[in-house]
């Protein structure tokens, strides 16, 4: 999955990429199987939880 932000507008002045949002985007880029869990105090991203599961073969 790739995810990036529009190139003309700097992260600074987005108001979507904020740092949490940014941490959810690498986050998705290198999680293979997984949960992300997304806390929300009044329409602002306050906390990010990523449990990584690992599955191996037999």
């Amino acid at each position: 999955m790739k995810i990036s932000r529009p190139a003309d507008v700097p992260t600074s002045e987005h108001p979507l990429l904020n740092d949490g949002v940014q941490h959810v985007i690498e986050v998705l880029q290198r999680l293979r199987f997984g949960v992300i869990q997304l806390t929300v105090h009044d329409g602002k991203l306050m906390q990010v939880d990523v449990t990584e599961r690992r599955r191996f073969g037999n």
